[in-house]
């Protein structure tokens, strides 16, 4: 039987989503929890695989086991066996052919930023931080140049493993509550690191350190060398993926919520 499995979690004590030799990764911890409820091992494959310290308000993962239980026992049953910075929100069984990673038709990004002269506290670990204030209509400005499909080499880690560094981004905006500055993604896929430094560089923008026009030059230019540090992961969060209906699934993308106005 292969099941599907939405979730959220607080990244910041994770080393990523992936598994990890220490056992420290999001999947080690859901892992151990599935195979408590299952009785067996479960291995399991995630729509997104978010990098340390980041978050998810919904990533989708399916998984295949030979053990019969219903649907709550792969809810509350696995929550029980999770830390609390993960919990399961809802299981669904799904056709064998489901695949949460390669069926994706988009996947969404939220960078959360605060501006303002002290560092957080309250939202320590959950969202980044700018020590001045910045200009969002620049920085919208220059993520216009982002939109489409482009060879994004230049926000491109160098450790990124992708096969092509080509992606379609759909939507990048830029808007501001109070102190609070949100970042929003959506694409095809992402590349590695590819959304933190797309935020340093609007930074960079919004602080008039670089023109908006930079961004698209940078684009252009393809070379990652000439572009900004690598933002924080702090305020990254992964909101969630886009599937073809005929999957059935229930709600696979979950808008971040500032818990402060």
């Amino acid at each position: 039987m292969r099941i599907a499995l939405g979730l959220e979690y607080c990244g910041t004590s994770f080393t990523g989503w992936q598994t990890q030799p220490d056992g420290r990764g999001v999947q080690d911890a859901l892992e151990r929890a599935l195979a408590t409820i299952a009785a067996a091992h479960v291995g399991t494959i995630a729509a997104g695989r978010t990098d340390a310290g980041v978050h998810a308000t919904m990533q989708v993962v399916h998984f295949e086991t030979g053990a019969t239980r219903p649907e709550t026992a792969w809810v509350r049953g696995v929550n029980s066996n999770l830390p609390s910075s993960i919990a399961v929100l809802w299981a669904r069984p799904v056709a064998h052919e489901f695949h949460a990673r390669y069926d994706a038709i988009r996947r969404h990004y939220t960078y959360l930023l605060s501006s303002r002269a002290v560092r957080p506290a309250l939202l320590a670990g959950r969202i980044g931080w700018y020590h001045r204030a910045l200009d969002v209509a620049l920085m919208t400005e220059a993520a216009g140049a982002l939109v489409g499909t482009h060879d994004f080499s230049a926000f491109r880690a160098a450790e990124c493993q992708a096969k092509s560094p080509l992606r379609t981004v759909s939507t990048v905006s830029v808007t501001m509550t109070g102190e609070h500055i949100r970042f929003d993604f959506s694409a095809n896929a992402f590349l590695h690191h590819m959304i933190r430094n797309i935020v340093g560089a609007l930074v960079y923008v919004g602080a008039g350190k670089r023109p908006a026009a930079w961004v698209g030059e940078l684009l252009a230019g393809r070379d990652r060398t000439r572009a900004a540090p690598t933002f924080a992961a702090d305020g990254l969060h992964f909101t969630g993926t886009e599937y073809d209906a005929r999957w059935e699934l229930p709600p696979t993308c979950r808008p971040v919520v500032l818990p402060l106005a």
